[in-house]
């Protein structure tokens, strides 16, 4: 295949790269930063897209964030490659976060009392107990067990929906935030960038003359 790697990572490697990529994850912010500034579209549309890709991060389907993330830059007419580029913004060091700020916005919303007033133990607890609920519930079809869908219940209620209903008003600030602080900076890049290139294929033209001048002296 084209694109296959040449070295096979094991698996440790894997999982320490997506919590530390190689060069630090400064050199991929970077990386990120000038792909987005260098998309060939109008500063509005390309903002828009950062700002889709911004939201989707706040919502609890993790798996299908560049999924949303499209599905959000064609509702606001943004770049769909930008909103891809910009779901870098929920990380392995800004989920705990992002996650916390979405539940408890959640819970203010939903009338819920943060704590273990209406919870069934920490969110820890309740993980737990949704992946053991998914693990017998998958060998009680092949066998004669009956299927628990308690603490996936639990899980839904308490942390899923939530997170979900949470992340709406927190996704939605911070999206318009980094919009308006995108915008600016990327007309400046991309003026700057039309300068140069003006400049360049100016100094191409006056080289080109100078030379076709002198070959009519030589003539």
């Amino acid at each position: 295949m084209v694109f296959k790697r040449r070295d096979r990572r094991p698996f440790w490697q894997v999982i320490k790269e997506f919590f530390w990529p190689r060069g630090g994850w400064t050199r991929a912010a970077h990386y990120v930063k000038h792909r987005v500034r260098r998309l060939p579209d109008s500063p509005e549309r390309i903002a828009r897209g950062i700002m889709a890709g911004v939201f989707t991060t706040f919502t609890p389907f993790f798996g299908l964030h560049f999924v949303i993330a499209a599905l959000v830059a064609f509702v606001v007419r943004g770049n769909v490659l930008a909103a891809l580029l910009s779901t870098f913004f929920g990380n392995p060091l800004t989920y705990v976060p992002i996650a916390m700020t979405s539940l408890r916005t959640g819970y203010w919303m939903l009338g819920l009392e943060w704590g273990r007033g209406n919870v069934h133990g920490s969110l820890g607890e309740k993980f737990g107990d949704a992946w053991g609920d998914l693990h017998h519930n998958f060998l009680a079809m092949f066998s004669d067990a009956t299927a628990d869908w308690h603490g996936l219940r639990l899980f839904y209620d308490e942390v899923f929906f939530p997170f979900m209903i949470g992340g709406i008003i927190p996704g939605i600030f911070v999206g318009i935030i980094f919009y308006y602080i995108s915008l600016p900076l990327i007309r400046a890049y991309q003026h700057r960038r039309k300068g140069a290139i003006k400049a360049k294929l100016a100094a191409l033209k006056k080289k080109a003359q100078a030379k076709a001048d002198e070959l009519r002296k030589h003539d």
